[in-house]
């Protein structure tokens, strides 16, 4: 499927040409494929080709393309192309980075991480072990905002609550952001998981419920400080 922005330059492309000069029609490519989403989001071949015809286009002095009705239509198909090329490639390498580590909870998560660990316990009695894996470190995340070891913070990912929890557990970081790992990979990759996950995972549960977290020396953003 085009996607709708890719559609919506199609269509325009399909109505009566606005038949610009070929300045102007320099002006459009190079303004619409400079921009930052475009540049920063390239693959090496993308980039590439981006610069070739960048440096096509300013060659354009008068002398490049002749006779009239062959150049002007030339250049608005090729900056058509190369907008919706760009517009195919780039957008889902955008999406993937956006999803590389996504919020733990849904909106409508639950208030309470008993809920979270009656949903992991549900999933692995039916050897769920992906649902049983992202609902245990949800447990993980609220039992400590329960025990107000982390400030309820909204759109927290699971690679900043370990870095939270990280400067509460010291001990336990490592095992932590391997668990956020787990949880970013089940949850929003292509990932699996398994018994042996999900026994990590709860393991590392049981352990912070029983440690006293630590706040010496660690940064107080996102952590609930006793004042």
């Amino acid at each position: 499927m085009i996607p709708a922005a890719a559609a919506s330059i199609l269509l325009a492309a399909s109505e009566p040409p606005v038949d610009p000069d070929r300045d102007e029609a320099r002006r459009w490519a190079t303004e619409e494929l400079s921009k930052q989403q475009y540049v920063s989001a390239q693959p090496n071949w993308f980039e590439e080709l981006w610069n070739h015809f960048i440096d096509w286009l300013r060659s354009l002095n008068g002398n490049s393309i002749e006779g009239p009705g062959f150049g002007l239509p030339l250049i608005g198909a090729l900056v058509v192309v190369l907008i919706v090329v760009a517009v195919i490639v780039v957008r889902p390498r955008l999406n993937a980075r956006r999803k590389s580590s996504a919020e733990v909870f849904d909106d409508d998560a639950p208030a309470h991480a008993d809920v979270f660990r009656a949903r992991a316990a549900a999933a692995a009695s039916r050897e769920d072990w992906a649902t049983a894996v992202v609902e245990q470190f949800r447990v993980v995340v609220r039992a400590a905002e329960e025990r107000a070891v982390i400030d309820v913070q909204a759109g927290r990912t699971a690679d900043e609550a370990a870095a939270q929890l990280g400067r509460a557990f010291a001990a336990a970081g490592t095992r932590l952001e391997q668990a956020a790992r787990l949880f970013d990979g089940v949850k929003y990759g292509k990932g699996a998981a398994s018994a042996a996950d999900y026994a990590d995972v709860l393991a590392l549960d049981s352990e912070l419920a029983a440690t006293k977290p630590d706040y010496s020396g660690a940064a107080s953003i996102g952590l609930a400080v006793p004042r």
